[in-house]
This record gives C-alpha cells, structure tokens and sequence, in this order.
C-alpha cells in the first residue's frame, strides 16, 4: 500500500512538473515569463511609476516598460557606457533639458537614479520624440530609433533612404545602418508587443 502511494505521489509530481513545462514552452516569450516569475519584485515593482510617467506625457505605458526592460532590465543604478543613467538609461544632456523644462532647478545627474526621476526624464524624452513623428503612420520606430542613437542620425537615415519627408518606418528601418540600433528598436517593438498582446505590463 506504500508503494502505491508513493508511486501516485511521484506520478502526481513528474505530471505537475510536465503540466508546467507545457504551459511555459507556449507562452509567447517562455524565457520573459520565467524570469518573471523568478524576479516578480524586480519586473513588476516600477509598474505604478512606469503607468504615471507614460499617462503623463500621452504614451502608452507598455512602450515605456518594454523601453525600460531593453534599458536596464529594471535595475534602478544601471549606469550605461556613456554614462547614461536609472531605469530609462536617461544621459546627462537630455535630463537637463528635461530639468530646465520642467522647471526642476535643484537637479544634479544623480537624482537619474530616483526611479520617478528617471522616469520623468525618460518619458519626456521620448514623448518628445514622438511630437517630432507623430505624423507617421507608424512613429514608434523614428521615437526608438531617435532615443537610442540621436535626432542627427535619424535624419541622416531619413535622407539616404532618398524619401525625404514622405519616409515612413520601413524606409528607417531598412537605411539604419547601426546594428545594435535596429536591434534595440525590433526587442523593444517585440517586448511592447507582447505585453500589449497579454493585456497587462
């Protein structure tokens, strides 16, 4: 009778075990998901801030997180190679534009690692960028492409794609000729995506 049990035991486990392996393997992004699970305070804790910020300035709060998973993955001190800063990855020179703006007179580069800060900053940023496009049919590759590599560049690779002004994302896309550029506007486009797709950040 122990044996039995015990063999309905380890039958009910290895099935649980299977039932979970099947759940995760077609989930849209199986590696996203677990990591996730196993870092929930981690993925979800800046979900309030990251929904304020995006409301603030009339972006789409999933943007914004799937722009900050591609940043920092959600660690607060990141600091980048040229210096960048928090959450958004937020560089010296755009957050004091962002602190003159807003009127912010006490700002010292630091404060980019308050997560409101950051996210203040970075939204404004990027909102900004979105104003300059907004006459796209599809912005949000211009916005990314601008965030990560520079206004300068983005109006290069509008002008070497020969359109001019009639140039829309997939004419961007295809004269970007920074790798890691195009590979950070496709990760964050698939991670928005995704989290639009689910229903929730």
């Amino acid at each position: 009778m122990f044996r039995l049990l015990r063999n309905l035991l380890i039958l009910a486990v290895l099935a649980g075990i299977a039932a979970l392996a099947f759940t995760v393997y077609h989930l849209p992004d199986p590696s996203y998901t677990v990591q996730e699970w196993m870092k929930r305070d981690q993925f979800g804790k800046y979900d309030q801030l990251i929904s304020d910020a995006g409301t603030k300035y009339g972006l789409d709060p999933m943007l914004v997180k799937a722009l900050v998973w591609r940043e920092s993955k959600f660690q607060p001190d990141k600091v980048g190679t040229s210096g960048e800063r928090g959450l958004m990855q937020v560089g010296e020179a755009a957050a004091r534009d962002w602190a003159r703006v807003s009127k912010v007179e006490d700002f010292e580069p630091t404060d980019l690692f308050d997560p409101k800060v950051n996210l203040d900053a970075g939204a404004w940023y990027l909102a900004k960028a979105g104003e300059r496009w907004k006459g796209k049919a599809d912005p949000v590759p211009f916005m990314l492409a601008e965030y990560n590599a520079g206004r300068t560049r983005v109006d290069r690779w509008i002008k070497e794609s020969g359109k001019g002004d009639t140039a829309e994302s997939t004419d961007l896309l295809q004269w970007i000729d920074f790798k890691t550029t195009r590979k950070y506007i496709d990760d964050i486009v698939a991670r928005w995506r995704f989290y639009k797709e689910r229903g929730r950040m």
